[in-house]
């Protein structure tokens, strides 16, 4: 793929919201568009932004299985199923330790796993 064309792709995809992709065109070819960022509209230079905070940070990426343990724990806490959100917080103690999880959950389920102690309450 061109040059010219990647930048199309990028520009494209995230114009369409589907940042899946722009995201893919965007780690794949990293270290190109550090130099030529300008020409990215601004979209696809927030998201070019947003990868390289997170590549700096060291933050890891959430697995397809966490993200369906913190969909089932919105899922719960939305339906206030208070044992299916126990039998859920139980079997995964370790994925509510990490700090960048607390982002992810709506607010039904950061209150009431604030008030089981699941997580802090500072997030």
């Amino acid at each position: 793929m061109e040059f010219n064309e990647l930048i199309q792709n990028i520009n494209k995809s995230a114009d369409e919201l589907d940042f899946i992709s722009a995201r893919k065109f965007i780690e794949e070819n990293l270290s190109i568009l550090l130099d030529q960022k300008h020409l990215l509209n601004s979209n696809s230079r927030d998201l070019l932004n947003f990868i390289i905070q997170s590549k700096e940070s060291g933050a890891e990426p959430l697995k397809r299985q966490e993200l369906g343990i913190i969909n089932a724990l919105n899922t719960y806490a939305s339906k206030f199923d208070l044992r299916g959100l126990k039998l859920t917080v139980k079997e995964n103690a370790t994925l509510l330790l990490r700090t960048d999880i607390v982002q992810y959950l709506n607010s039904d389920a950061k209150i009431i796993l604030q008030g089981m102690g699941a997580i802090n309450k500072g997030n």
